[in-house]
């Protein structure tokens, strides 16, 4: 069996084209690694990258990207709905085939060390390669955001797993960690209220005591003039995406706002799709293999 890795780097820049495409170009000329997507957003001001490889290959491409964002990403003039603490923001390994979770934790650790003595950019690691219980969750680790990393890193306790307890002075921290498969999704609001929002939010986040498995946030989108509820589906076959839809629009018709459209931001399991496609049209014994692609090309 081949050994597969899937690649998930996150970049604080989602509106000049041309620094993207220059942070691209090191996947795309790394052996062994293909680019699968990427989708930019100009509220969030952020990228989100997806390829996938041989596990040397992942590392490699990864390093190279985040070399060539920590010299084009000055976090000291970037400003977005998105939280973010680092150029490249986070780089998330998922096994693949052939590998392990464990392997993909050593991946990290591998890149980790690479950035801080050829970057320096300090490195901390999360999720399944995280070195701390309080470390798993990405959102305890990012707290404070660029702004706020320098203070928050002058406690022991937030040293980082690789480098000096300070960011890098443009290039912020990255959280590089390994993980199973993440859906990224987003529901819009035909609302400018963001404290209709940040209401639903809370009634959804597993934080909070809402659905397991979920991270939201709530912000606008000026160019649209709507809330977006902005979320992580770190286990979408436990919380599929229909629950999801659904919650926030029971919640929502109590403000009398309404959905007015959802997207998934990169790519997304087959599966996790068709969960949502039997609730909607209540098919009785309908299995994936039912559909032309995957009785074509399907394992």
């Amino acid at each position: 069996m081949a050994k597969i890795v899937e690649c998930v780097p996150n970049i604080s820049e989602g509106r000049n084209s041309d620094i993207v495409e220059a942070c691209l170009e090191p996947i795309r000329q790394t052996e062994g690694v293909k680019l699968l997507d990427y989708s930019s957003d100009a509220d969030h001001n952020r990228t989100v990258i997806t390829y996938a490889g041989t596990p040397e290959g992942c590392v490699d491409a990864a390093f190279g990207l985040a070399q060539k964002a920590s010299e084009l990403i000055d976090l000291t003039k970037h400003e977005g709905g998105h939280p973010r603490m680092g150029a490249v923001d986070v780089i998330p390994f998922v096994p693949v085939s052939g590998v392990k979770m464990d392997d993909c934790a050593e991946l990290a650790r591998t890149l980790g060390a690479r950035m801080w003595e050829e970057l320096k950019v300090p490195v901390f690691l999360y999720e399944q390669a995280a070195s701390k219980p309080t470390r798993r969750n990405l959102a305890n680790v990012r707290k404070g955001e660029f702004e706020g990393m320098a203070e928050k890193m002058k406690d022991a306790k937030w040293a980082p797993d690789f480098g000096e307890n300070a960011p890098h002075p443009t290039a912020g921290v990255t959280a590089v960690g390994a993980r199973t498969f993440l859906v990224a999704y987003n529901i819009n609001l035909n609302t400018d209220n963001l404290k209709v929002g940040k209401k639903i939010v809370k009634c959804i986040r597993e934080a909070k005591g809402g659905l397991v498995s979920i991270k939201a946030m709530a912000l606008m989108l000026e160019d649209r003039n709507q809330v977006q509820i902005s979320m992580n589906l770190t286990s979408p076959f436990d919380t599929p995406m229909y629950r999801v839809f659904e919650l926030v629009r029971l919640e929502a018709a109590r403000y009398a706002v309404d959905i007015v459209g959802s997207e998934v931001v990169g790519l997304v399991p087959l599966e996790a799709l068709v969960k949502s496609i039997d609730y909607y049209l209540r098919f009785e014994g309908f299995k994936s293999n039912q559909i032309i692609e995957m009785a074509l090309f399907g394992d």
